[in-house]
Formats: C-alpha cells, structure tokens, sequence
C-alpha cells in the first residue's frame, strides 16, 4: 500500500532523476523576451500546464494503467479489477507501452524535446531500477535513446502503489515546478512570490491530473495531444546554444 510519503518522493525536485537540470523551456523564452517577470511567467506556467503538463500526465497515467491492469482483484489498491479492454499480463503490458510511446513520439514535434524526454526517462529509470528492482520495467519498450519519459514514471507509481490520479498528479506538477524554479535563477525573482504563484496554478493542476487520469481509459491514438508550436521553436533554437544555464 502507497503512503503519502512516497507520493512527496517522487514529486520532490531532488529525487535523483535529473530534472534540476532543466528549465521546462524556460531559459529559450526568456532569452526571447517572452518571459520577464512574474506575471509573464505566470502565463508561461499556466499554458506549460495546459499542453505539456497535460500530455505528459495522460501518457504517464496511460503508462500506470498498462503496469496495473494484469491483476484482477488483487489486495494491492493500486491493482484493482481491470477494464476487460485493459492488458493482461506481461505481454499485453508490452504493447500497450509500445503504442503509448509511439503515440507520445508523435505528439512530440521538436526532435530537441524528444530527446529530451527520452533523456529524462532513463535517468528515471535508474533511479527506478535499485529502488523497486522487481517492478516491469522489462517491459518498456526498447526504443533507440530508451523509454519515455511519462512512460517510466507511469510505471515507478505503479511499483510505488500510487493510485493513476496520483501519478497524472506528479507528472502535471513536475512540469509546473522545474520551470518556476528556473524562473528563480534566471529572472532573480523573489523565490516567496514565485512558491505564490504555484499554490495560485494548484486548482489548474489538479484539474489536469484529473482530466488526464480520466483520458488514460481511451486508446492511445485518443489520447490528448495538445501542442504549443512556439515552445517547440524555443526547443530546437535551445538545443543550438553553445553556452546555457539548463539541458532544456
């Protein structure tokens, strides 16, 4: 059974995953002019929210969902019985996180950011390896570069015992406190208004993890695809940049 505690865990910026290192394409938007004070990052937060945050949190609840759905009626809450469309066992588990990776590949315009998810998820998937080594993460698909990101966090709540809005609710709110944190470096705003400005985003984010945990029941080809073009500009400009505070 999950705690609360482990929820915090895998929410916390200093689980050993990598994401310190990166700004949520921050750093291109400020270096634009886009992002200059607190307000201006506010928006940035809110659309980041509203595509990323949403895409990454439906994928990673997807993710869960094919980790869990191979036990029916098992005493582990996270394990519940299973939808009879639901993939069974290690298999059907398989497949399913194939098609899901293959879908989130495709929703992933910028070559940059897919690099970078891919980048992210085997950083998570060290750490998810020595922490709960029996988890499946055989299963993720062999992909050139490794599994996605959404897709091994997914996987990580499941071993955890997360319930799916709990992990649609880590991967919305990851994509919300890398980058206000990178705001605080790169702006100099006040760190007290910035944590302000998140406890302000919080109804959205729940909002988002609820939505995308509902999503997670529909084939993959359904599941949501919302895009910012001009994140992805940032993206792939970022990636070109000899000297940068952040990987992305």
């Amino acid at each position: 059974m999950a705690t609360p505690s482990l929820l915090l865990l895998l929410a916390d910026g200093r689980f050993p995953a990598g994401a310190h290192a990166h700004s949520g394409g921050l750093e291109a938007a400020v270096a634009a002019g886009r992002v200059t004070d607190l307000a201006s990052l506010e928006a940035f937060l809110a659309g980041r929210l509203a595509t990323a945050g949403l895409v990454g949190a439906a994928f990673a609840a997807a993710a869960h969902r094919a980790a869990v759905a191979e036990t029916v009626g098992s005493a582990h809450p996270a394990r519940s019985a299973r939808p009879s469309d639901a993939p069974a066992g290690s298999a059907g588990r398989s497949g399913a996180l194939a098609r899901l990776d293959a879908e989130l590949d495709a929703r992933t315009a910028a070559p940059a950011l897919r690099a970078v998810s891919r980048r992210q998820g085997r950083a998570l998937l060290r750490a998810g390896r020595t922490i709960w080594p029996d988890a499946p993460f055989a299963d993720l698909p062999a992909t050139p570069g490794g599994a996605h990101q959404p897709l091994v966090l997914g996987l990580l709540c499941a071993a955890a015992g997360l319930s799916r809005v709990e992990t649609a609710t880590i991967a919305a709110y990851g994509t919300l406190t890398g980058a206000a944190s990178a705001g605080v470096r790169l702006l100099g705003l006040d760190p007290y208004q910035v944590q302000a400005l998140l406890v302000g985003l919080a109804d959205a984010c729940d909002g988002t993890a609820a939505d995308a945990a509902r999503a997670a029941d529909d084939p993959p080809e359904r599941l949501p695809a919302a895009a910012a073009p001009l994140a992805d500009i940032h993206a792939e400009i970022h990636a070109t940049w000899e000297v940068r505070l952040f990987a992305s």
